[in-house]
């Protein structure tokens, strides 16, 4: 009789224990960011968004098993769209001003310089959109990519230079670094834009290839490129959307329902972490850049009014000519500029007006 019971209960368990592991199932999944876990959206990435997922799968049937792969491990600052293309990471960061084509509603912050330098004003802005305007979430999913939010920004872009900066004046015939779309901030100015990246600036300057680079402060402080630019020039660009946390979507639209909303809830932590680490970080970029020597200067908002002035219109341009692509591109800068407006923002040149 206890023998009886004895197989039954090892039976029993037998039983439950294979049904668990049938039940538990691990996903093997690799995040990919191109730029190293010294900038905080990836460092947020790693430490925010990965454990939020984790937290969120508890108790479910899923969980992951992490690969992470940062810092040109996988793919180069840029190419981690086509790590996800060929298969080779599931979620990752996507700078989308690396995309000004292919991601080109999303550039929208990056053609309206001189808006607003509140970073979370932007963010929930762009965020919002991708709601309200069903093609904003259309170009990622042309490119089989899952918008999940998260969205990432920049803070106030200023200008570093190896010569001082008092007036626009100043720039003529100077080579200047700029990150994709913001080349256009140097249109007519009398300025040479020279593309580049948080990756080559400081060897492009430190070699004359540039003689500036417009940037924002935390990345010019971790990459100390006041060491070969110390001339710090506070001109308020803005602050710009950068991009997001995406999944590749033919692997995202197989997973459970359960993964989806993991994937999705996370962002938001991703997102109210990385903005609240990154106000102590723009201070902290200050302190570092004035320790290194830095002479730290504001330009007048005469000078800013006239930089605004001075460029074409780059927004309308850009917006006429994804319309008659059949991209909204005029309805995403109205809805853009509206919004600031709403918010008061005070701009220097209204770029939705012709």
């Amino acid at each position: 009789m206890n023998l009886a019971r004895a197989l039954a209960s090892c039976t029993l368990a037998a039983t439950l224990t294979c049904a668990a592991s049938v039940r538990a199932e691990v996903l093997d999944v690799t995040a990919v960011a191109g730029h190293p876990p010294v900038f905080l959206w990836v460092e947020t990435l790693s430490e925010s968004y990965i454990p939020a997922v984790n937290a969120a799968l508890e108790g479910t049937d899923y969980s992951i098993d992490w690969t992470e792969a940062y810092g040109g491990t996988l793919a180069k600052v840029g190419g981690e769209m086509e790590a996800m293309e060929d298969g080779l990471a599931q979620v990752g960061i996507v700078s989308s001003l690396f995309e000004p084509s292919l991601l080109s509603l999303q550039n929208v912050t990056y053609v309206t310089p001189f808006g607003s330098p509140d970073v979370d004003l932007v963010l929930s802005t762009v965020d919002g959109m991708h709601d309200d305007i069903p093609a904003m979430r259309k170009l990622w999913e042309d490119l089989d990519l899952e918008y999940l939010g998260g969205g990432f920004g920049l803070e106030d872009y200023l200008l570093m230079t190896t010569f001082p900066v008092a007036s626009l004046s100043d720039l003529e015939g100077r080579k200047i670094n700029a990150p994709g779309p913001a080349v256009n901030w140097l249109k007519e100015t009398g300025a040479v834009g020279v593309s580049g990246n948080l990756t080559t600036y400081y060897n492009d300057i430190q070699s004359g290839v540039a003689e500036g680079v417009i940037v924002f402060p935390t990345a010019a402080a971790a990459a100390k490129l006041f060491e070969v630019a110390p001339y710090v020039t506070r001109v308020h660009f803005g602050a710009q959307f950068a991009g997001g946390i995406v999944a590749k979507k033919s692997w995202f639209d197989e997973q459970d329902a359960v993964v989806q909303e993991a994937l999705r809830a996370a962002a938001d932590t991703f997102a109210a972490d990385y903005r609240t680490g990154l106000e102590a970080r723009v201070a902290g970029a200050f302190k570092a850049m004035e320790a290194g020597g830095a002479q730290i200067s504001e330009m007048s908002e005469e000078e800013r009014s006239n930089w605004a002035n001075t460029l074409p219109n780059i927004a309308m341009d850009w917006a006429k000519d994804l319309d008659g692509k059949g991209i909204p591109g005029t309805v995403v800068l109205t809805t853009y500029i509206n919004h600031l407006k709403e918010a008061g923002v005070a701009l220097p040149r209204d770029w939705s007006a012709e």
